[in-house]
């Protein structure tokens, strides 16, 4: 993958896994450092981590269900 594309992987009832250099802002405008090492990001989808916005795999401890996957837009309109 090159170095200026960023990768989001939606794992199934899991977080988001995101790949790439990105800068991350939580709902408070805090700056998150993270290092451009190459490797992954786990953030939350599941609503339940103590460590948001990155995941904890309290998922697994919920029984976290993710909503039905996404419709492509053509299908969907």
């Amino acid at each position: 993958m090159s170095a200026d594309v960023v990768e989001i992987k939606v794992r199934e009832n899991g977080p988001y896994k995101v790949t790439g250099p990105i800068r991350l802002i939580d709902a408070d405008g805090n700056v998150f450092e993270l290092p451009d090492d190459g490797r992954p990001v786990a953030l939350c989808r599941c609503g339940a981590s103590q460590t948001k916005p990155f995941c904890d795999k309290s998922h697994s401890r919920i029984g976290f269900a993710a909503a039905e996957r996404a419709v492509a837009e053509s299908e969907g309109s």
